[in-house]
């Protein structure tokens, strides 16, 4: 039995002619549509819009009773939020344009090729959850709650960013289109294609592939699987993985290391919904939600050729751009204190103590692994680890090569010289660099420690040393 792929609404087929309403039932569920609801009656269908939850009315024009365009009038004024896609057997000029001021969606011919006509609902169907989607959002921004928060407790965060972010992905949580994740590696990707796979309530399982260095044949097998001598030892056939994913959600990894030729197949996959296993000429339906992710830059990728465009715009549909750890430094002493435990947990070791300056030399380091490179800095120093304090040494031996600055001062004051002026010395530089950062700081010389990089007695020693008189 196939999947109801659009679970979020239903989909009324409004018609006099029962063999249409069959007919044209069939076609939508060959397509993957099949969350409907059938009338042949038009006195019925106000009544049907208050007790199911309907987002897509498919109306014929030409019916006793109540003609289409009356019902489409009342379906207007009663209930605006439902599009409505008129399907008539006249193929008149005038019927479409009066059809679409009166608010239709769109207007198709009864002898319309099939693929046209479930391209077009599609694409209504697909305005309809972008519309839901937006208002679930906009009442979760103005709320500011989560309905489902223990999906996301792997996620060690009190960042007002992630939480943005999980809001976003409870109001895109039963929708069916793709879900693009980008971010620098080690910033918990995976971890987010878990909790949208939470959220969706489906049933089936999450499926993970990574697919960097999969070459065409390859990724093709993984993902379609392959009929029984589809190429040589195939001795037996073999599900892909989109078949295991069914009902479920299946996540591609390293989405931009994908060769073109598995684009244009990854790209019929979510054009058409279907693809072929190897060796076979009979298309299977996909019953899987796709969640891809990346560290790399796509939009850069596409103007050097590497990308294809229209694959692109077919992914982002719902983007999640995660912040890099750098960006959300308010989470580094709740996962210092996280993996503190899991790393006691795992050496068999009681959770230790560390210096109160050891969060601050953290905040003060550029991470380019993101959480990845705090969770295995923090694993190392507990494995070195022999006292009941934890030692300053096993981070600062690597810390103090990379102490971030912050990019503000970078990019802000660029350093000019006088080239007929003789150079400062480096004393010279020195008190001008304190200085500066106690300015940024308003004085307050914590803060202006952290942006030097430096402790605050190492501050207090150069203050005296370069304001002797005070």
């Amino acid at each position: 039995m196939n999947q109801t792929l659009y679970p979020e609404f239903g989909v009324l087929l409004v018609d006099d002619e029962a063999s249409f309403l069959r007919s044209l039932s069939i076609t939508l569920e060959r397509a993957g549509i099949n969350h409907l609801y059938r009338c042949d009656d038009s006195r019925q269908v106000i009544s049907l819009l208050q007790t199911h939850h309907i987002g897509l009315v498919l109306l014929d024009l030409t019916m006793p009773h109540i003609a289409g365009q009356q019902v489409l009038q009342m379906i207007a004024e009663q209930h605006p939020e439902i599009a409505v896609i008129i399907i008539s057997g006249l193929n008149q000029v005038e019927s479409a344009v009066e059809s679409l001021k009166l608010g239709a969606f769109d207007y198709f011919v009864k002898t319309t090729e099939e693929d046209r006509l479930t391209e077009g609902i599609r694409r209504a169907i697909r305005m309809q959850e972008l519309r839901l989607e937006n208002q679930a959002l906009t009442q979760r921004m103005m709320h500011n709650h989560l309905e489902h928060p223990g999906v996301f407790d792997d996620i060690v965060t009190r960042s007002p960013q992630m939480r943005a972010i999980f809001q976003y992905l409870e109001s895109i949580a039963h929708s069916n289109q793709p879900v693009l994740i980008c971010g620098e590696s080690g910033t918990g990707k995976e971890l987010i294609a878990k909790a949208a796979h939470d959220l969706s309530g489906r049933n089936g399982p999450l499926v993970t592939v990574n697919i960097a260095g999969l070459d065409d044949n390859v990724f093709a097998d993984t993902l379609f699987g392959h009929q029984r001598g589809a190429f040589t030892g195939a001795d037996r056939s073999r599900a892909g993985l989109i078949e295991e994913a069914a009902g479920g959600t299946l996540f591609l990894d390293e989405i931009g290391d994908l060769s073109m030729a598995s684009q244009v197949k990854l790209l019929r996959l979510l054009q058409e919904g279907e693809y072929y296993p190897l060796g076979s000429d009979r298309p299977k339906r996909s019953q899987a939600r796709i969640i891809v992710a990346t560290h790399q830059n796509l939009q850069q990728h596409q103007q050097d050729g590497r990308f294809r465009r229209d694959l692109y715009y077919r992914l982002c549909i719902h983007q999640v751009m995660l912040p890099a750890l750098r960006q959300r430094k308010e989470d580094l002493p709740l996962l210092l204190d996280h993996f503190l435990t899991q790393a006691a947990k795992e050496m068999s070791k009681n959770v230790p103590s560390y210096p109160a300056e050891l969060p601050l030399l953290l905040s003060n380091y550029h991470f380019p692994g993101n959480i990845r490179e705090l969770r295995a800095l923090i694993f190392d120093a507990l494995s070195r680890h022999r006292s009941h304090m934890l030692s300053l040494e096993s981070f600062r031996h690597l810390l103090e090569q990379d102490a971030e600055l912050p990019v503000s001062a970078c990019e802000e004051v660029p350093v000019q010289f006088n080239p007929e002026q003789p150079l400062p010395t480096l004393a010279m530089m020195d008190s001008l660099l304190v200085e500066e950062a106690l300015r940024r700081a308003d004085n307050n010389q914590s803060m202006a420690a952290r942006l030097l990089g430096i402790s605050q007695p190492a501050l207090s020693k150069r203050l005296k040393k370069n304001r002797p008189d005070q």
